[in-house]
């Protein structure tokens, strides 16, 4: 279990590093999302303050809402709004001191699942091929039914799903390294799942 703790620490820097790759100051996450300029992020954030009362996130028109929403629904255009009333530094402390807390978190599930499983996939590369499918499965459900289910971009969900695939992959093959190898498996076990 030590191995487990501490694997999961390094697993979670190693998440936050590729965090920061995919969205931090490299600009990358630009290839998921549209800007708009000045004067229409400034338009919007007017428009959005006046209409939305509180914290949520919001279907707009929502369909099923009522019957002139269902029509704006089918006439478009929609939009899903993740809004929040407050502002937050563009840098946020908390946010990054948060995330390893998660990062960490996440990784210690990995680490019981990989536990779980360490005497019927006991060596490190039956284990890593677990956790990268695994990992490629769940952001695929996590980010890809978006598009499919409420019409949203393809780019953004693509790319999210890219950036978490490669994130909890790197945190899944971070732990199975960390994890000993079976002592009830002999060294020339078949390595299939």
């Amino acid at each position: 279990m030590i191995r487990v703790i501490f694997g999961s620490a390094v697993a979670a820097v190693v998440m936050f590093i590729i965090g920061l790759i995919f969205f931090g100051p490299l600009g990358l996450s630009n290839l998921g999302t549209r800007n708009v300029d000045d004067s229409q992020a400034a338009a919007v954030q007017q428009t959005l303050a006046a209409n939305l009362p509180r914290t949520g996130t919001y279907f707009i028109p929502e369909a099923g809402a009522s019957a002139a929403q269902t029509v704006m629904y089918g006439q478009g255009p929609i939009a899903t709004v993740h809004y929040n009333v407050g502002g937050f530094a563009a840098s946020d402390p908390t946010a990054i001191i948060g995330g390893l807390v998660f990062n960490f978190l996440v990784a210690l599930l990995i680490g019981a699942a990989m536990i779980g499983i360490d005497q019927r996939v006991p060596d490190f590369k039956s284990r890593a091929r677990v956790a990268v499918i695994i990992a490629v499965a769940g952001s695929a459900y996590s980010h890809l039914g978006e598009p499919l289910y409420y019409h949203h971009d393809w780019a953004h969900f693509i790319y999210l799903f890219i950036a978490d695939s490669l994130a909890l992959a790197g945190a899944g093959l971070t732990i199975a390294k960390f994890l000993p190898a079976s002592r009830a498996a002999p060294a020339d076990a078949p390595t299939d799942v």
